[in-house]
């Protein structure tokens, strides 16, 4: 059996960012999703999951999880033996965007949270389809889960976080980069720059998908991972 897997899911998502592949991947292998929900900073956020997670794990994380992934392989390299990021970003904030989420946060404080979900998600961040609406749906009923505490927590994670190129040049594990072709917060190109960072990565780019892969493109983002995870261990 393949090493059990980790997944880290976005800002504002739980385990239902991840349903589909959580069905289709639990029948041969152990998957857990663990909160990205405590801490003010993406190192104390990792500092508590290490304490949680197994001894040695695949990991794999969307969005802001694959942020706080790229901190756990800076903290615990050895307990990672492959990891996946999705739709992410390894750059620090900019000012600009790290100015742009003050207005968020006294919204969410305020009781707006889903009027910010909304403004946030809409439109640009996932592909065209007939199932945009039901995807951004539940990426509200997600939001509303979690609450605004979670919100400015995790905005204030986001806006102190650190530059990890040094990190994934590093990394000498299996590596698997995938986004979506529509996605515009976390865009193709960042993706490619990623994946020429570290060795031996696989560069995957998903039509007909935006910033959340899992649930637009659930059969291909699955097969993506399932490859991933039958990777041997030992690069040549």
């Amino acid at each position: 059996m393949a090493e059990p897997l980790v997944l880290l899911p976005g800002m504002m998502c739980d385990a239902r960012l991840f349903g589909p592949q959580i069905a289709e991947l639990s029948a041969d292998m152990a998957v857990m999703v663990a909160p990205i929900t405590q801490g003010e900073r993406i190192e104390e956020i990792a500092s508590t999951l290490l304490d949680l997670l197994p001894a040695r794990f695949a990991l794999a994380g969307l969005a802001m999880g694959g942020i706080v992934a790229m901190e756990l392989l800076r903290r615990a390299p050895d307990r990672i033996t492959r990891i996946a990021l999705m739709c992410t970003n390894p750059l620090a904030e900019t000012p600009a965007i790290a100015a742009d989420r003050e207005p968020q946060i006294v919204k969410a404080r305020s009781g707006r949270l889903l009027e910010v979900m909304r403004e946030e998600m809409k439109p640009n961040y996932l592909a065209p389809g007939p199932h945009r609406a039901e995807v951004l749906d539940l990426v509200v009923d997600m939001a509303e889960a979690l609450g605004p505490d979670v919100f400015i927590r995790q905005s204030r994670a986001l806006q102190r976080r650190k530059d990890q190129q040094a990190v994934l040049r590093k990394c000498r594990t299996p590596a698997l980069i995938l986004c979506g072709e529509h996605d515009q917060l976390c865009p193709v190109k960042r993706h490619t720059f990623m994946a020429e960072l570290i060795p031996y990565a696989e560069l995957v780019v998903l039509e007909s998908s935006g910033h959340l892969p899992t649930l637009e493109q659930p059969d291909a983002t699955t097969a993506a991972l399932r490859s991933w995870m039958r990777q041997p261990l030992v690069l040549q």
